[in-house]
């Protein structure tokens, strides 16, 4: 679906499921102002379109247990096109990796991982580094506490 063609309704649907993935569909039809079938209509179409890839839980992994969270920069050896894809091959298989972006500036990646310890977190590495991914060097950065972890505003990403 093009962006251009959302409509205010479209984007307050996608905000409301933003922040409230298990709303009930008559709850959401109501914030948005509609009637529940148009509303569910919409809520299909955004699926279909690509707009919606999914409904997720918000787990709290304090309650969970012991964790870590590392925020990690990667730099690779080589910018080859071969060396790019067999390290995003080598961190699709990682459970720990959580998130994985390609990023522009002094690094080639930003990664996110959860482990159980700091110790695990190092095997990881340490595996990753041996694993000819063609990791150069790493940064890494451990959460001491999360601030925000909000979804984007989609009215600020309206054109």
């Amino acid at each position: 679906m093009d962006q251009t063609r959302l409509d205010e309704r479209d984007i307050a649907i996608l905000a409301t499921l933003c922040r409230e993935g298990r709303i009930a569909k008559t709850e959401l039809a109501a914030r948005v102002n509609l009637s529940p079938t148009p509303c569910w209509d919409r809520m299909k179409r955004l699926e279909k379109a690509g707009l919606i890839r999914g409904y997720h839980a918000e787990i709290d992994l304090d309650r969970l247990g012991p964790h870590v969270q590392v925020f990690v920069t990667v730099e690779l050896d080589s910018h080859k096109a071969e060396t790019f894809q067999l390290f995003e091959r080598t961190v699709a298989r990682m459970d720990a990796v959580t998130g994985c972006w390609a990023i522009g500036g002094g690094y080639d990646y930003l990664m996110q991982i959860v482990c159980p310890d700091v110790a695990r977190f190092q095997d990881l590495m340490d595996g990753l580094l041996e694993s000819r991914a063609g990791v150069r060097r790493y940064y890494s950065y451990i959460v001491t506490k999360p601030v925000k972890n909000d979804p984007p505003a989609m009215g600020l990403l309206r054109r």
